[in-house]
């Protein structure tokens, strides 16, 4: 979606956690006294980075298919530095990005757009100009040259990665003035000029026209496509060298986001996919997890998790855990929920640690943004809950506590593997709780290394846990 509004917030780094030692662990106590709630005040000085049980960094590497699925790095933001250098900048962070774990990287338009060098590529002109012909003041995109683009997308593969275009098929920008007669005026509709020279378009590609007067929605006032028109269904989707089919055989891309949905009908999407194929998303931008349920299961493709980046913020900022257990889409259908913490276009949540440490312990394929990765937050920490999301969050998913402070989650593994139980203290202390595991008398350890305790669970699966105040503990056996 082409930028409108932005929340700027200062991004306020979490203090850093300290790890208590294992005086006063109870692993004997009664059932009865299981639901018990003690501060813990007994901290031992030892900082994140150096935990005894903090993510060993020889844990690293490339990329694999791992029991708990990939996880996607939004390698973009709002305005990121123009000047044609972007595609030499994320190719040289996906070696890195690929060590962590990241599966996947999503780009923006990769097209020339209206407004040339400063485009964010959200008002596209000709989808075949990847930074390689003279048109709209520029050779080169806002991100680069073709050529530093298709190197991207090679060194991305080398990795072990995939590679998804962001496609703005709702609306077009940048057409010269011709008279249109469905309207009496004229309209800037003729794209019979771009340079490359395919899929040019007139008045009638575009709504009113001999198809109708509108389709599902119109975007800032740019021509409305029509996909109605078979004209326009063949150059995106349905021709060997169409959009879709040349971004996917001849550029190499492995997937698509597709941008502003509500604008036209899913079947553009189920189409699309049935013709070209790839992993696929829309931007469907509503916090009601039906209507996302509704649209993924209409397109044949995932949705991003708008019920679930809201209910993170009013639980997280608001101070309601309790929020977790509402309604959301990977709750309906994970296999069709792409989760995340904040984007290119929205960032309202403030205590993202805690909202990065509940998508990457959940179901779903999360989503990092950039911003967040590499500049806002600690990166040795979103490391460590990448590797916790690929190795140990295996798994359907059942709640075993939840209050206005406090939210524990267990993934029951999958496969042989464990699973996890993943615990969120919003309060400002130290908290305990027994929970029932789904291991008898194995020992266990948090995984970020916020703890230092080493339970072993009793032989019927309880075990007390412990999570850092404003922080999180994720457990799993060793």
């Amino acid at each position: 979606m082409k930028k409108q509004i932005m929340n700027f917030a200062i991004i306020a780094s979490f203090g850093t956690f300290y790890s208590c030692n294992n005086e006063g662990v109870d692993e004997n106590a009664s059932i009865e006294s299981q639901s018990k709630v003690i501060q813990i005040t007994n901290h031992d000085g030892r900082p994140f980075s150096t935990g005894v049980n903090a993510t060993p960094a020889g844990t690293l590497g490339k990329y694999v298919a791992n029991p708990g699925g990939g996880v996607m790095m939004q390698a973009f933001y709002w305005d990121c530095p123009a000047g044609g250098n972007w595609w030499n900048t994320i190719n040289g962070k996906v070696t890195a990005w690929g060590n962590a774990g990241i599966d996947a990287i999503w780009l923006p338009p990769v097209s020339k757009a209206q407004n040339g060098p400063f485009s964010m590529g959200y008002d596209p002109t000709d989808y075949y100009d990847f930074g390689n012909f003279n048109q709209n003041g520029t050779v080169e995109t806002r991100f680069g040259s073709k050529t530093e683009l298709t190197s991207l997308i090679t060194k991305v593969h080398a990795e072990n990665m995939k590679v998804y275009a962001d496609i703005v098929i709702n609306h077009n920008s940048g057409g010269q003035s011709e008279a249109n007669p469905f309207t009496g005026t004229s309209t800037y509709t003729n794209f019979g000029g771009v340079a490359s020279g395919m899929f040019k378009r007139s008045y009638n590609d575009f709504y009113k026209n001999s198809f109708g007067n509108n389709d599902e929605g119109a975007f800032g006032g740019f021509p409305d496509l029509c996909h109605a028109n078979p004209y326009v269904q063949d150059w995106l989707y349905k021709r060997a060298d169409g959009v879709g089919k040349y971004y996917k055989n001849t550029m190499k891309f492995d997937g698509w986001r597709f941008d502003y949905v509500k604008g036209f009908g899913a079947w553009v999407v189920k189409d699309w996919n049935a013709n070209v194929g790839g992993f696929s998303v829309g931007e469907i931008w509503d916090g009601n997890a039906v209507v996302l349920e509704n649209w993924a299961n209409a397109a044949n493709s995932s949705a991003f998790d708008f019920a679930t980046y809201y209910k993170m913020d009013e639980a997280f900022d608001n101070n309601d855990l309790n929020r977790l257990s509402d309604d959301m889409l990977w709750k309906r259908n994970p296999y069709k929920a792409v989760t995340f913490v904040s984007n290119h276009d929205t960032d309202i949540i403030w205590k993202k640690m805690l909202a990065y440490a509940y998508i990457l312990t959940h179901e779903g394929y999360p989503t990092i943004f950039y911003r967040d990765y590499e500049e806002w937050l600690d990166k040795a920490k979103l490391n460590n809950l990448i590797w916790i999301h690929n190795n140990k969050a295996t798994g359907n998913t059942s709640n075993l506590w939840t209050d206005n402070d406090e939210y524990i989650a267990r993934r029951n593994g999958y496969n042989g593997n464990p699973g996890l139980v993943v615990y969120i203290n919003n309060s400002s202390t130290w908290q305990e709780r027994w929970i029932q595991t789904n291991w008898a008398n194995t020992k266990i350890k948090d995984y970020t290394g916020n703890s230092t305790w080493q339970p072993t669970t009793q032989g019927d699966k309880w075990v007390k846990i412990q999570c850092p105040p404003g922080g999180y503990s994720i457990w799993s056996t060793l």
